[in-house]
């Protein structure tokens, strides 16, 4: 299949499959006569494993792993147990940072509870005193001389 039908097959971009190549987690293709690339279903399952486990948000190194596990056999797979568990630590992680957000974010809410003129909005009132707590954060304080 050229490279068109595999970018539909797999709901891919062209040049998303091209960069998988250049980065090595896909094995070039063969070439036909008119020089365009030729891919097999091989390629079509390897391109459905880095996929998905670019949705279980595996970096590209993490896939490489998995990859090279998957395609030798490799004495055990202790690092792709400590890879997944990694993986979940950091979904777990990501999950405490949303629900904080979102405690934030209820809490802002709360600080307008009827609509008016938005020069009285609550909610824009503490995200400028919340933009300005930071900036006085950010800012250095420069030591004055004697």
């Amino acid at each position: 299949m050229r490279i068109g039908e595999l970018a539909k097959r797999s709901d891919t971009a062209t040049e998303t499959i091209r960069f998988y190549e250049k980065e090595n987690l896909l094995p070039a293709p063969a070439r036909s006569p008119n020089n365009y690339r030729v891919y097999d279903e091989a390629h079509l399952e390897r391109l459905l494993f880095i996929r998905h486990g670019r949705k279980l948000g595996m970096s590209l190194g993490e896939l490489r792993v998995l990859l090279r596990y998957r395609d030798t056999d490799l004495e055990g797979c202790e690092q792709v147990n400590q890879l997944l568990d990694q993986q979940v630590e950091q979904v777990s992680q990501r999950i405490e940072e949303l629900i904080a957000l979102k405690t934030e974010l209820l809490d802002i809410r709360q600080r307008c509870r009827t609509p008016g003129k938005a020069t009285q909005c609550g909610i824009l009132c503490e995200l400028s005193r919340q933009a300005a707590s930071l900036a006085q954060v950010s800012t250095p304080t420069v030591a004055q001389s004697e």
